[in-house]
């Protein structure tokens, strides 16, 4: 089985092209073994790059421990590059589908000819509590207290679900301490990704992510633009921000226009090769 490793802002996963060869039979136990960056390629997690009958690639996203996620925003730009750069799609301006629906993007190309950012329309905040999901009180919550965590938290979905914290300090012992047990937390239904923010000033913030499924990344794009979204609505930041992640910098603008949030990112092709067939054939029909 070919597969690709690609990252955005760090943010890396192995991405495997299932419009020119066969898609998995047991992705979920794919993603596993082929995340472990012990055992496997090494990522968190698995991105399936299929064929679509209503966009010009549709994408299918696995955490590294194997639960299928609604939408990565790092992820769909390197699905973009991908797409253009191995010559499946000609176009600048690209569809994409996802769990989220099917998502609009822009292309940068460098001087090579081979996309290096993408602009991409991560669509309008869903800010109803029931269909974030969360049972904390408010439409969204807003700075709600997080019973028995001494924490606020604003939360925000973008096809899947955030809880937004605002801090002094980004710590390691509320990243990597709070974030798991949060994650979990019973007023979270299907689990929540968890941002640990610090601003600097209304259009410059930077942020840490422990994301449901794979624990800290060094980016998450749908998770930027949530913070985007909750800066607005809390009054601590403006439309406009740029979002300081470990891996590197997110642009993000929430339009007043049209109540969609765009994101600004890299995309980058790291190396392919081969699973091998040994390993492989447990997983393809």
């Amino acid at each position: 089985m070919r597969f690709t490793k690609m990252h955005g802002a760090g943010n890396d996963y192995v991405y495997v092209d299932c419009i020119r060869q066969p898609l998995p039979a047991d992705p979920v136990a794919l993603s596993k073994k082929i995340s472990d960056r012990h055992r496997g390629v090494g990522g968190d997690g698995l991105i399936l790059i299929c064929s679509s009958d209503k966009a010009d690639a549709r994408m299918r996203m696995f955490n590294a421990d194997g639960s299928e996620a609604e939408m990565c925003g790092n992820g769909i730009r390197c699905v973009a590059k991908y797409i253009f750069d191995h010559d499946i799609a000609e176009s600048q301006s690209l569809t994409i589908e996802t769990g989220r629906g099917v998502l609009a993007l822009e292309l940068e190309l460098g001087s090579d000819g081979k996309v290096r950012r993408v602009r991409v329309d991560m669509g309008e905040p869903i800010l109803q509590a029931s269909l974030i999901p969360t049972t904390l009180p408010g439409d969204p919550p807003l700075d709600a207290e997080l019973p028995g965590f001494g924490l606020k938290g604003t939360c925000v979905s973008m096809g899947n679900p955030h809880c937004v914290i605002y801090v002094d300090e980004v710590t390691d012992a509320l990243v990597l301490g709070a974030g798991p047990k949060v994650e979990v937390d019973a007023h979270f239904p299907r689990r929540v990704n968890v941002e640990f923010v610090k601003v600097h000033r209304p259009d410059d913030i930077t942020m840490r992510v422990w994301e449901r499924g794979s624990g800290e990344t060094l980016a998450c794009g749908t998770g930027a633009c949530a913070v985007a979204v909750a800066g607005v609505l809390t009054g601590r930041t403006q439309r406009s921000i740029t979002a300081h992640l470990t891996g590197g910098d997110l642009q993000l603008h929430w339009s007043e226009a049209d109540n969609h949030v765009y994101m600004t990112g890299p995309a980058v092709e790291v190396f392919s090769g081969e699973w091998p067939e040994e390993t492989a054939t447990h997983f393809f029909k």
